[in-house]
């Protein structure tokens, strides 16, 4: 049930990512404070983790925060923002607008002059109108970001949010510097899985898309259906589902699935039977498959 209460904008239930972004962010701050009192073969195991945490968080909680902000009141949505930005290691409000770029192009071929509306398409460098090659587009990805240009962007738009997002940016190099001063060998240990998050999760974004179809609105989007997925990933998994109706609130992804599965069917929507970060497993997604 949509909620009017005075602090969540949409749900109650929103409560829960609310609390995970938070968790995240204390995870992260406990993995580095605690570094030199753990043996090294636990930080590495931490080391994964947060890495996956990283990817986990961007496609979940940060993901469903763009297109339905948590809160009633602009303060206590940029104040969680901030935390986001902190837990995930870039600005928020930058991923917003390059978020909302990926769904005015829905991961949408070039065009004649080879270029693209969507920023993050897996064709965007790709070759004679195929996708890129998924580990190409999954360890690349992070270079490609043109800050200048999302700045620029943003502030034509909102020059305040432009220059929020560069708050959080400074803010999240203040935090790293402090991190930095405390014990500089832990965050030396850390920035290779910082950097492996985010490469997972361009590999998550690229199997949203793999074997979609950018010329048909209802079949844009790769699903996968597993309950414990979803349930960790707050629906992420229904990505057919929220591309056609991005602005649906995550809690009813389920249910709109139920009630489009027919016309998905016949419009071939491609789902998987792994989660999106192990796409390249799927044997839906082999050569070959149907």
């Amino acid at each position: 049930m949509v909620t009017k209460d005075r602090i969540f904008a949409h749900r109650r239930l929103d409560m829960i990512p609310v609390l995970a972004g938070i968790a995240h962010l204390c995870f992260v701050w406990w993995m580095i404070l605690g570094y030199a009192h753990r043996p090294l073969w636990l930080n590495g195991l931490l080391g994964c983790l947060y890495a996956v945490s990283i990817s986990w968080n961007i496609n979940s909680v940060s993901h469903n925060f763009i297109h339905n902000p948590y809160f009633t009141r602009g303060w206590m949505n940029r104040a969680f923002s901030l935390i986001e930005s902190l837990a995930i290691g870039f600005s928020q409000t930058m991923y917003h607008w390059v978020h909302m770029r990926h769904h005015a192009g829905n991961s949408d071929r070039p065009d004649k002059d080879g270029n693209t509306i969507d920023w993050l398409s897996i064709y965007r460098h790709g070759e004679n109108g195929q996708p890129e090659n998924p580990w190409r587009f999954a360890f690349l990805s992070f270079f490609r970001d043109d800050l200048g240009e999302i700045f620029r962007a943003v502030k034509r738009k909102s020059p305040f949010s432009a220059w929020w997002g560069i708050f959080e940016l400074a803010a999240w190099v203040a935090a790293v510097a402090v991190a930095f001063a405390h014990d500089w060998h832990a965050i030396l240990f850390f920035l290779p899985f910082y950097y492996a998050g985010h490469c997972l999760s361009s590999l998550n974004g690229y199997y949203e898309h793999y074997r979609g179809n950018p010329d048909v609105p209802i079949a844009w989007g790769v699903s996968n259906y597993n309950r414990l997925y979803n349930a960790l990933w707050f629906a992420n998994g229904y990505h057919a589902e929220h591309h056609f109706r991005p602005r649906l609130h995550w809690t009813g992804m389920r249910q709109f699935h139920l009630q489009i599965a027919e016309d998905q069917r016949r419009a071939g929507v491609h789902t998987i039977g792994t989660c999106h970060a192990l796409g390249f497993m799927a044997r839906e997604n082999r050569a070959g498959a149907a």
